[in-house]
Order: C-alpha cells, then structure tokens, then sequence
C-alpha cells in the first residue's frame, strides 16, 4: 500500500506532455530500478516520440499518458490511459489502458495513487467506460495500486522474450 488511511494523499498536478518534458521523463527514467520492468533506461528520442504521441491522444481522445507534477510543480513522473497500440503483437489491443511511472525519489509517498485516481476521473469523463493496466507479474508496487484502486486481476501470461509473466487487471468505470 502506498499510503496509510489516516495519511492524506499528496496534491498531484496533471499536465499534456511539453517538448520540455522529454527531458524532464528521460532524467527522472534514467534509473535501472525506475526502468526495471520495461527493459532498462531509454535514450532521449524515445521520450521525445512518447510526449509527441501522448499530445495527439491528448487532441483526439482527450486523454493521455499526462506529465505528473507535485505540489511545487517538480517534474515526478507520468501517469494516465492510452489506446493499447495495434502495433504490438501481444496484449489488450483496441483497449483503454491506464499506467504511471515515477521517479524513484518519489515512490512509496502516495504520488502513484493519487496520480491513478487522478486519471480515473479524468477518462472516466472523457467518456471511456473500462479500463486496462498490464503489469509485471513481479511489479509489487504497481500491482498494489491496481488493486488498491478496485482492479481485479482477469489474466496473467507470459511476457514477450518467455521469461516473465505479466498481468492484466481490468476496471469498469461507473458514470459519474
């Protein structure tokens, strides 16, 4: 769990992914135990593709993987939904999937949850009546947010390369 009961949650800010905050993403990322279950750290170019994409869901769907701020506006991480892609050969695709990734300094706070409850609410009035997270079968932290949330686990599969298994937790989200 990432927070007690009687701690309050932290303040959370939620923006469209900048050109800046590439940079921002690619410095907080840039740690082998934040990258640990997505294959290690990326180079720059690759969150330089990622905020171009979360921009155009952003305009066409009005939603996305959103920059995850603090309180005093400090850079913690992402979080929100996108369309699982078509192009991958594995997984729920034509799905609305919900994730974070958080910079290490900022684990065990709160943030994850507040940032996921965030994005609940947000697609949940962007009109998207279920969701999706895919999470690695060994990912405690985000598998406690998932179900702290009210996910509930559908299906657990081996992850591309047949070395570890990944799960699928699903929500409906009532209308508000």
């Amino acid at each position: 769990m990432t927070t007690s009961p009687t701690r309050p949650l932290p303040v959370v800010q939620l923006r469209v992914p900048t050109d800046e905050d590439a940079h921002a993403w690619h410095r907080v990322f840039d740690d082998p135990d934040v990258m640990e279950f997505l294959g290690g750290p990326a180079e720059p170019s690759v969150y330089e593709e990622i905020t171009a994409r979360q921009r155009m869901h952003d305009a066409q769907l009005g939603y996305c993987l959103w920059t995850l701020l603090d309180a005093e506006g400090a850079v913690l991480g992402f979080t929100g939904a996108q369309p699982w892609p078509r192009e991958k050969a594995w997984g729920p695709v034509g799905e609305i999937e919900i994730g974070w990734r958080l910079a290490r300094t900022a684990w065990g706070q709160g943030y994850a949850y507040a940032a996921a409850l965030a994005t609940l609410e947000r697609v949940r009035a962007a009109g998207v009546p279920h969701v999706v997270a895919m999470i690695n079968d060994e990912n405690a932290r985000s598998i406690a947010v998932a179900e702290r949330l009210g996910m509930t686990l559908a299906d657990r599969f081996p992850l591309p390369g047949g070395t570890r298994v990944g799960r699928r937790y699903e929500l409906t989200l009532a209308r508000g």
